[in-house]
């Protein structure tokens, strides 16, 4: 048999996604040398690449050059946890605060139908990313997580979201979904889909190349600028220039504080036999978490594994951002006892896989998209890790600002809006770090006080909520 080559060794080791996807996972046309082109993208991920596509789809003759310094699904985009959901990092209270009432529901209902759109797309072009719309259960399993999940089902009712977008579970109800211990209820949305994304993240890639575009692999973008991207390759000169760069838009001139890159880690476990799965439920692969602080996220994989993942790695000092940062045994640890004190029957399954990796957070916790006129510059980031349905979004609000097109989407409040920029260092990593310690402590505090943390509520201000 012949031995798997380094490179292609190194890119799967990046998560479970990536080493189980098909066709090889090498660079491929790095940018030959100076081009010119209509739109530049910086960075291959879900957002550079949705972009392309629907720019390809509205104008097949305009030129697009995306560059990216590594594989196309490299980043976040090939080591997320999967969910293709509803879910907007702006509250509907935060972006009522910003733009009225009307235009947060606006926003919330696009998310809603972005997830259908993702789906329409993968079907219609062959994408074959484990699409399960089995929606998403986040279930109470304190009185306090109960506490917050009623008043979630209350926002929800104040900005007319009704039984159909958000319901919530008995306990009897919840066990039905997901046979999780100490469940008190859940709340459910059918808002979301289960996804192998790193097959989504190459397959759309595959499907803009057919489409003309140019993805150029292993050409790093050095600047940003006005009419340019600069690499060491040469530079693609254009009229517009899209940093769709996420967790890593640190690195460029001029971005250190735009985005803080705060890592998130996941396990996934081997296959699990069918008699396990009836102690586990999540029939129709169902995404699953709970209600604490620190947030967990898991899925039923297409070929029958858990995999899960969480917040609890340390944001690093100046948004550094390296290699060996991917693997916490700590928090690996963490999450293996998370997993199996939610469901015990897992306690002897092995993890196969462990990895990680940077998600991008805006000072205000809001994502945006927007496009300069005057400079040509557009963006779009600041996810805080539900991206996977909200890249599709920038893509096609993109697509719009570019091609001048005024339209529904380019009317929604994130498009434009400008979030401040980070502290300096070391404010920066004190504030996140901070807040990283409160949300745990307050997960272990709180079933014992049966209290809602104070502590976290008045951080979860301070950082923009």
């Amino acid at each position: 048999m012949d031995r798997m080559p380094a490179e292609e060794q190194t890119y799967r080791s990046l998560s479970y996604w990536l080493d189980s996807v098909p066709g090889p996972l090498a660079p491929t046309d790095p940018l030959p040398g100076d081009l010119d082109v209509d739109v530049a993208i910086a960075g291959a991920g879900f957002t550079g690449l949705w972009t392309a596509y629907y720019l390809a789809g509205a104008q097949p003759d305009l030129r697009i050059a995306v560059c990216e310094k590594q594989i196309a699904g490299f980043g976040a985009s090939g080591r997320n946890g999967g969910w293709c959901s509803a879910l907007f990092p702006a509250s509907l209270a935060k972006l009522t605060r910003m733009a009225g009432r009307d235009a947060a529901v606006a926003m919330h209902r696009e998310m809603q139908r972005c997830v259908d759109e993702v789906g329409r797309v993968v079907a219609e072009e062959g994408i074959d990313c484990h699409w399960a719309k089995g929606g998403t259960v986040h279930l109470a399993r304190s009185v306090t997580q109960l506490e917050r999940a009623r008043d979630e089902i209350a926002e929800a009712r104040e900005f007319g979201f009704g039984e159909d977008d958000l319901r919530l579970l008995s306990a009897a109800e919840a066990r039905e979904v997901a046979m999780a211990t100490d469940v008190m209820g859940a709340t459910y949305t059918p808002h979301c889909a289960a996804i192998h994304p790193a097959r989504l993240a190459r397959g759309l890639a595959e499907v803009v190349r057919r489409r003309g575009v140019a993805v150029h692999e292993a050409t790093p973008v050095t600047e940003i600028a006005p009419g340019r991207l600069r690499t060491p390759l040469g530079t693609v000169r254009a009229q517009y220039v899209i940093r769709a760069t996420e967790g890593y838009t640190p690195r460029l001139p001029g971005l250190e504080r735009a985005i803080a890159p705060v890592y998130s880690l996941m396990i996934a476990t081997e296959p699990l036999p069918e008699e396990a799965w009836d102690q586990i439920g999540l029939a129709g692969r169902p995404t699953f978490g709970d209600h604490r602080h620190m947030v967990i996220y898991g899925q039923r994989t297409a070929d029958g594994r858990l995999a899960f993942g969480g917040r609890g790695a340390p944001y690093h000092l100046g948004s550094a951002i390296r290699p060996d940062f991917d693997r916490v045994p700590a928090v690996f640890g963490m999450l293996r006892h998370t997993l199996t004190d939610l469901f015990p029957v897992i306690a002897d399954a092995k993890v196969t896989h462990t990895w990680g990796g940077p998600l991008g957070i805006a000072r205000d916790w809001c994502a945006s998209a927007g496009l300069d006129p005057a400079t040509g510059l557009g963006w779009a980031g600041g996810y805080v890790g539900d991206g996977v349905s909200t890249t599709n979004l920038a893509g096609r609000t993109l697509a719009d600002l570019i091609l001048g097109t005024d339209s529904d989407l380019t009317r929604l409040p994130w498009v434009n809006h400008r979030s401040r920029r980070w502290e300096p260092e070391p404010l920066r990593w004190l504030g996140v770090n901070t807040g990283r310690h409160i949300m745990s402590l307050a997960d272990r505090r709180e079933p014992r006080t049966g209290r809602q943390s104070r502590a976290a509520q008045v951080f979860d201000r301070f950082m923009g909520g």
